[in-house]
């Protein structure tokens, strides 16, 4: 064809014409294709240092996930076996019972002694192995003031008892439930008789008097001791001498008109004074 002309080496775009030593020419890869390659063989190797990097990274992290892993189950286990321990210990403790007084104290004539009807409650706040068996119990009153040299009461557990009402006479009777026999006491099962003490020999006098309830118990155990004072009126000893044997005379330790006075406080005293 007229006018073509071959294209010289230099031309090329994408090769380059080099010279040996020997003077003949040969084709070479152009510079900056070179230097493409060699940036990508550098970016690769890069990327490879990073990815190592990020491995060593999360192995740090799962060693310190599973060091405070194990930190905290020693830890659940040690409070476990304390909280273990501790509980064993209150099982195995002796039974803590407490008596409380009842705020009413009811008190008859037998003949030529005294009748006093009483009802406690005796429980415990702690659940234990052990319960507690009550096995006795006795009351006691000391005269005090201007009679106190008259002789000391002896009251023994005659029998437990149950108050009525009786309709005819519109007044509370105490009736007979059981004989006195040991009982026992638990977290679950708080227990309130009503104890029928009684002194065959001895009578109520004006006056003020000291007095105490005791409880025995099982196994060689302190007693239980519960304190209170009684007043008694002229008032009130006529009432009783001169009333019915069987009826019932109530003292209460919580009247208002009572409880204000220091004299009369915590004591059980007669309604009518």
């Amino acid at each position: 064809m007229e006018g073509w002309k071959p294209v010289p080496p230099q031309a090329c775009p994408t090769a380059a014409l080099a010279k040996s030593s020997s003077g003949q020419g040969r084709w070479k890869p152009s510079v900056g294709r070179t230097e493409q390659q060699r940036g990508l063989s550098t970016m690769v190797r890069g990327q490879g240092r990073n990815m190592g990097d990020g491995g060593e990274g999360a192995t740090t992290r799962r060693g310190r996930f599973d060091a405070v892993h194990k930190w905290a189950a020693t830890t659940a286990a040690v409070v476990a076996l304390a909280i273990s321990l501790y509980n064993l210990a209150e099982l195995q403790r002796e039974p803590h019972i407490d008596v409380t007084l009842p705020h009413l104290m009811r008190i008859g004539p037998a003949g030529a002694g005294t009748l006093i009807y009483f009802q406690p409650t005796v429980s415990t706040r702690f659940k234990t192995q052990d319960v507690e068996v009550i096995g006795d119990a006795r009351l006691r009153l000391s005269p005090t003031g201007a009679i106190s040299s008259s002789k000391d009461s002896n009251f023994y557990w005659q029998s437990n008892g149950m108050p009525t009402f009786d309709f005819e006479s519109n007044e509370i009777r105490i009736e007979w439930s059981g004989d006195p026999a040991p009982f026992v006491v638990s977290q679950d099962k708080p227990q309130q008789p009503v104890f029928q003490f009684q002194d065959e020999g001895w009578a109520l006098q004006p006056g003020r008097y000291e007095g105490s309830i005791q409880l025995s118990r099982a196994g060689n155990r302190k007693p239980l001791t519960k304190s209170f004072c009684l007043i008694v009126s002229k008032r009130a000893v006529d009432e009783m001498r001169e009333g019915d044997d069987r009826r019932i005379y109530f003292f209460r330790n919580d009247l208002p008109k009572f409880t204000s006075s220091s004299e009369y406080s915590h004591c059980y005293v007669r309604e009518t004074g």
